[in-house]
């Protein structure tokens, strides 16, 4: 058994060597060289253009209906992808508005902001674990922009 085990690794180290000690010719030799004659000839069949490709379209012209300064024409930065993550801010405002944060909107979540998202997810029957996911997020994000209060009276008939 020895004996096979031995015959079968020379003989894959043979094949690995002969396989190896091939060498590549360089490209200058696989290639012909081409003349500068041949080149113009190529690059005279290339300026040949067929009949339907040398109708041209008519001329439309663009007038702008205002004028754009350069600072107009930056363009807008995609969303990030995936999943939306709020701020620390939009967060601590969001529980402001829903009643269960009363320190001061710093976008710093310290332990009283950990403790309103708490509260917040106790009282939607959420997973309590402090961190506002998707599932918080989703029920917490209308609160972020409350519906402003109307401050005219009602007419009543």
């Amino acid at each position: 058994m020895k004996k096979f085990i031995f015959v079968v690794l020379t003989l894959g180290l043979v094949i690995y060597l002969v396989g190896c000690g091939k060498k590549q010719q360089p490209i200058s030799e696989t290639q012909e060289p081409i003349s500068i004659e041949e080149l113009g000839k190529f690059d005279a069949s290339i300026q040949t253009v067929p009949e339907v490709m040398t109708k041209t379209a008519p001329a439309v012209t663009v007038t702008p209906s205002s004028t754009v300064s350069p600072a107009e024409t930056k363009l807008e930065q995609l969303p990030p992808s995936g999943p939306y993550r709020p701020t620390v801010h939009e967060i601590q405002t969001a529980l402001k508005n829903a009643g269960y944060y009363t320190g001061l909107v710093d976008g710093k979540k310290g332990p009283m902001t950990k403790k309103a998202i708490e509260d917040f997810q106790r009282a939607n029957n959420l997973g309590v674990d402090g961190k506002v996911g998707l599932k918080t997020w989703d029920v917490l994000k209308p609160h972020l922009n409350p519906a402003p209060v109307s401050t005219k009276p009602s007419k009543k008939r």
